[in-house]
């Protein structure tokens, strides 16, 4: 097997992204947006008993390649190797998700991007409350990312902890430490979020994608289409309506039928 090379023509194609990236801020602004309004956020290899696979080739495959997406350690895991073909300086993270209340393990991805002097956080794969943009390491400092307000606090024994505002006060998002991470780590996150049957990721059939004035998103077979602050909610039906939904709202084209899909319960 030959050594992987990242394919930044391709890359760049499935991101419809014609002009050129270069390692400044204004290239990473420029190419996160690109990546998260191309390529959605999604589980459903995880939901068609498929698993993860973080091997480099297959990923690419997968997510530049394919009609398809992927959800934390893919998304951000694709990101990092783009970063890296872009010559840009940067490393993984690991954090911990609190919008349940309570801190899950170190089962989410992000990337610290060190650009023109300063350090920048990036996450193209956390969801919709996630910042659309990247955020700088500057606790304290309230950044409007996108129209979300959004911050870096102490986080206590979890590190730092993200928050975007939200309409009864600050919302925890996930807090990070700084420790170096490396592939077994990832591993391990992975091998949890989704094997595990107490992840949210075994038990939910979920997508998202932002678009230009708005964000889509679905929760098992509801699909939300939120636009101009108008949001519309519908029951997606099952069977081969339900594929060509997910084709139409999100991109995604699944190579399996939808019985082979986990039922809803």
């Amino acid at each position: 097997m030959g050594v992987f090379e990242f394919d930044l023509v391709e890359y760049l194609r499935r991101l419809h992204f014609s002009g050129n990236i270069s390692a400044t801020t204004e290239g990473l602004h420029a190419l996160q947006r690109a990546q998260l309004y191309n390529i959605p956020f999604e589980n459903f290899d995880i939901q068609l008993g498929r698993g993860v696979d973080l091997n480099q080739e297959h990923l690419f495959d997968k997510l530049v390649l394919s009609p398809r997406g992927g959800y934390c350690f893919e998304l951000n895991g694709l990101f990092l190797m783009a970063l890296r073909a872009f010559g840009f300086e940067a490393r993984p993270l690991l954090a911990r998700v609190h919008l349940s209340g309570q801190p899950s393990g170190r089962g989410h991805q992000l990337s610290l991007v060190n650009v023109e002097g300063r350090q920048w956080l990036v996450d193209v794969g956390f969801g919709e409350d996630a910042p659309l943009g990247p955020y700088l390491f500057e606790r304290g400092a309230v950044q409007d990312i996108g129209g979300k307000l959004t911050r870096l606090i102490d986080g206590g024994v979890f590190g730092n902890m993200l928050q975007v505002r939200a309409d009864d006060g600050w919302k925890n998002l996930y807090s990070f430490d700084m420790e170096h991470v490396c592939q077994g780590d990832i591993n391990y996150g992975v091998h949890y979020t989704s094997t595990n049957l107490n992840s949210f990721f075994t038990t939910s059939r979920v997508a998202m994608k932002p678009l230009e004035d708005g964000m889509v998103t679905l929760f098992n077979n509801r699909l939300t289409l939120s636009r101009d602050g108008q949001e519309k909610v519908m029951q997606l039906p099952e069977g081969q309506g339900y594929l060509d939904a997910l084709k139409v709202h999100f991109g995604i084209e699944l190579d399996a039928s939808y019985e082979a899909l986990r039922p809803v319960e």
